[in-house]
């Protein structure tokens, strides 16, 4: 009988070429990224893993929110006419999502960048010049994660896994397994979500579990986000997502207890940066026939 073991780490598996077979598609999802937005070690790890994976043959989108500090000369951001123009609705209120690219000549990479005037034109991420956490924080963070998952389906492009870092993508997992569990672009996508060292020690608003209810979606499904600290986003990611990446050397207690107890593929904590292991990962949870890692 194949099984699908639940190992500390993942070994060493010897794989066909990429070149062999079809590519894996990867999609990564994260607020930061070097060297566009560089606020804690994620800016680092989604810069560095996506390029490993694309070396290894995997094909590779990146998705972040264009937070107005990010300089669009600079960095030559240029809109995506045929992406923009959708809306998003978040507690009955249309916002519109403009989306923008840019490409890092080095990596061959190209990043999405996700907009809007309104909550991500200010000169600051998350707070404001008095370090006053932003009150719609919470209600940028819905936009995000709604406003990525149109773009790619917006993109034609169905990822086979998709890779969750940092708190303001935590409900990717909740809504890629409800509200697009049966849609075309993601019905066999396997989702991966990094815990990080807690790095939010506000709250958001006590409201957005019951704002991140979609159509078609139920109260229950984000109960799991209650009470809205950084604790309960990753639980309720962790809840939601196919395996977990302990990205950091210290995680919250009662964060790595449920990850003990959800008993999923997990990656444990790595002080290299040899991506070999996240490798394994993705090609194990997105292969159609499990198999034993025994």
């Amino acid at each position: 009988m194949l099984i699908f073991a639940v190992p500390k780490y993942f070994p060493l598996l010897n794989f066909k070429n990429k070149s062999e077979m079809a590519k894996t598609k990867l999609l990564f999802i994260t607020h930061e990224m070097s060297p566009f937005l560089e606020l804690t070690k994620i800016s680092e790890i989604t810069r560095q893993l996506p390029q490993a994976m694309q070396d290894k043959g995997f094909e590779i989108r990146i998705l972040m929110p264009r937070f107005g500090n990010i300089n669009e000369r600079r960095n030559r951001l240029h809109e995506v006419i045929r992406l923009s123009g959708m809306n998003i609705i978040i507690n009955d209120n249309d916002n519109p999502l403009i989306i923008k690219v840019a490409s890092i000549p080095a990596a061959r990479m190209q990043v999405y960048f996700l907009d809007n005037e309104e909550y991500f034109q200010r000169k600051y991420v998350f707070a404001d010049k008095d370090n006053k956490f932003y009150d719609d924080n919470d209600e940028r963070s819905i936009f995000f994660c709604k406003g990525a998952l149109e773009t790619v389906k917006k993109l034609g492009w169905s990822p086979d896994v998709v890779h969750c870092h940092g708190w303001m993508s935590a409900l990717v997992p909740a809504y890629l397994k409800t509200l697009y569990k049966d849609d075309p672009t993601f019905k066999n996508s396997k989702v991966v979500y990094s815990v990080y060292e807690d790095d939010m020690i506000e709250k958001l608003n006590d409201s957005f579990a019951s704002k991140a209810v979609m159509n078609g979606m139920t109260t229950e499904q984000t109960a799991a986000y209650l009470p809205a600290d950084i604790t309960s986003l990753n639980i309720g990611a962790i809840g939601y997502s196919d395996a977990v990446v302990l990205a950091s050397e210290t995680i919250n207690a009662e964060v790595l207890k449920f990850v003990k107890k959800a008993a999923k593929p997990t990656l444990e904590y790595i002080s290299t940066s040899d991506y070999e292991n996240y490798y394994n990962l993705y090609e194990e949870i997105s292969n159609e026939e499990m198999v034993s890692l025994a």
